[in-house]
């Protein structure tokens, strides 16, 4: 789960850079960054053992 994680942020991240340098279609590069960033972050949350 740790690899996903982190290959989701970090392509979030490069998603990120890639938005500000194209001219088309930026919106829906970001979008995606932000997207896979957020999922980058709820998979562990979601997937933990541990519960209260």
């Amino acid at each position: 789960m740790f690899i996903i994680s982190l290959v989701l942020f970090l392509g979030g991240f490069g998603l990120f850079a890639l938005a500000f340098n194209i001219e088309i279609l930026q919106g829906v590069v970001f979008t995606a960054g932000i997207l896979a960033i957020s999922l980058a972050m709820a998979l562990p949350m979601h997937f933990s053992k541990t519960r209260q």
